[in-house]
């Protein structure tokens, strides 16, 4: 991860000894262990994010690009009946539902 070799780590680990002291060197690699992990997540999280982002992005490129399809025309919405008023439905004459007498007919 930082390119260190053994050598350097057993320095490292040995300086971290002396200075902090054997009681608080575990307490302390505990929380840096915490801190690099919430890191670790904060930055999956931000990365998940951009990926999504760049995915996006491509597929709309995509469809600028493409051609368009052509449509099919779409028919005519249906006209709605006339609606008549009850005044003109009153005005109007009433046809006769009773059968003609062919020999009224001259």
């Amino acid at each position: 991860m930082f390119n260190i070799g053994m050598p350097e780590l057993v320095v490292i680990l040995t300086v971290a000894l002396i200075v902090l002291g054997p009681k608080r060197l575990p307490e302390i690699a505990k929380a840096l262990g915490k801190a690099m992990a919430e890191f670790r997540k904060a930055t999956s999280g931000i990365t998940a994010e951009l990926e999504s982002a760049r995915a996006m992005l491509e597929e709309e490129a995509r469809k600028a690009e493409a051609p368009p399809t052509p449509n099919k025309i779409a028919p005519p919405p249906a006209a709605a009946p006339p609606s008549v008023s009850s005044a003109a439905a009153s005005a109007a004459p009433i046809p006769s539902t009773t059968p003609r007498d062919p020999s009224a007919a001259s």
